[in-house]
């Protein structure tokens, strides 16, 4: 992926005095009362900002939050406790402008924060005129928002193939630099994890690594299903009955590409969901059918371990088990410090989604992985292969 970069732009000197908008993800969590409970999407959007500002820029910045429903806006869709949250991590005011598609007043060495842009009619359709007004307001346009890459509207596409210039922000960029060393440049032995609950949410995902990888581990109740797929009893855990046959075809891909699928080998399950449930490890040949499986056991973790150690690009998404529950965390948490190992040998580690994120957390190893993805939808989308149209028009902008 070849792309126009903010970075560059403000190191030749293109960013003085110049309008520069600004597409950040400032989608923050809030409590009940509206108040930010996470300012972690805040804190990633600083860099862009404060890099255009010494630049010499007037700096104009957009976001969504929420869900609102086009031209009727509410008090609770308001940027308002975002601007001044933001303004207080930048170490200067932000002003919130509310009607600003026609028009907006800024000086350079100022910042503003443009009201909700889903409240615009026309944000989510990718409306054209709605896009060339946007671009109208600004000589640069910067998308630094992955969270957003995969969806085509009017400041995440619309706007970048109307601006004067196109770029990627500094969290948009280190995205692509990631996307690009897991899989359009990845090492060998390649290999990729998928865990979640649901086949039905990551078929298209696995068909489309089973065809590139060279080992595929499944997790969760994915896992489940594929074990039901390969003849083996999974009692009353959580399967997709009516995806069997489609698991098959993923494990026909990968063993035609010469790759591996390994399948768990032991397993822990319980009669029922609950930490405080009676729990046991056994083959996955001996689980009952009023057992369900919570979590892999430690030969499929140490068969994992002598795999995954050899992968030199390693690309993670989904648990292994019920990691949240402290006796079903064990078979995630060693994949995390396997993981962990094969980063620090050489490999190159991405992870991605909500519920990884969460565990790498957990267990304290996010900064021991090579990159961790911001975008949950968008890494996903990637992962299956498809195009992220924010993306795709700053590769066609990259030479005008």
């Amino acid at each position: 992926m070849q792309v126009k970069t903010l970075e560059v732009l403000a190191k030749e000197g293109e960013l003085k005095g110049k309008r520069v908008f600004i597409r950040s993800d400032l989608n923050v969590p809030r409590d009940e009362n509206g108040n930010i409970t996470d300012n972690t999407r805040l804190v990633a959007s600083v860099p862009a900002v404060k890099m255009s500002l010494e630049a010499g820029a007037a700096v104009m910045v957009s976001s969504h939050l929420g869900r609102p429903k086009e031209g009727a806006l509410t008090e609770a869709d308001s940027l308002e406790r975002v601007s001044i949250a933001f303004g207080e991590l930048l170490g200067q005011p932000v002003r919130l402008v509310k009607d600003w598609v026609n028009g907006v007043q800024i000086n350079p060495g100022e910042v503003v924060l443009l009201e909700n842009c889903r409240g615009n009619v026309g944000e989510k359709k990718n409306d054209v005129e709605l896009s060339r007004k946007m671009a109208e307001l600004c000589d640069v346009y910067v998308n630094d928002a992955f969270g957003t890459a995969h969806r085509a509207q009017a400041t995440t596409e619309g706007i970048a193939r109307f601006s004067k210039v196109a770029c990627a922000g500094p969290l948009l960029a280190k995205e692509i630099e990631a996307l690009t060393a897991a899989v359009e440049a990845a090492k060998n032995p390649f290999a990729a994890i998928v865990g979640g609950s649901k086949v039905s949410t990551k078929l298209t995902i696995l068909n489309h690594l089973a065809e590139i990888v060279d080992i595929l581990v499944v997790g969760g109740g994915i896992a489940n299903t594929f074990l039901l797929a390969s003849g083996k009893p999974v009692g009353k855990s959580l399967v997709e009955v009516d995806l069997v046959d489609e698991c098959k075809k993923v494990l026909e891909t990968i063993q035609k590409k010469g790759g591996v699928l390994p399948l768990p080998v032991d397993v822990v399950v319980a009669k029922e969901f609950s930490n405080e449930s009676e729990h046991r490890i056994c083959s996955v040949d001996d689980v009952q059918a009023d057992e369900m499986i919570l979590d892999v056991g430690p030969e499929t973790s140490a068969q994992l371990k002598k795999l995954l150690g050899e992968a030199r690009t390693i690309i993670w998404n989904g648990p292994l088990g019920v990691f949240e529950m402290e006796n079903f965390q064990k078979g995630t948490k060693q994949l995390a410090d396997v993981i962990v190992e094969a980063t620090a040998s050489g490999a190159f580690s991405i992870v991605g989604g909500g519920d990884t994120i969460a565990a790498v957390k957990q267990f304290g190893v996010q900064d021991k992985v090579s990159y961790i993805s911001t975008g949950g939808g968008a890494f996903l989308e990637f992962l299956e292969g498809k195009t992220l149209p924010a993306i795709a028009v700053l590769e066609e902008r990259f030479n005008s």
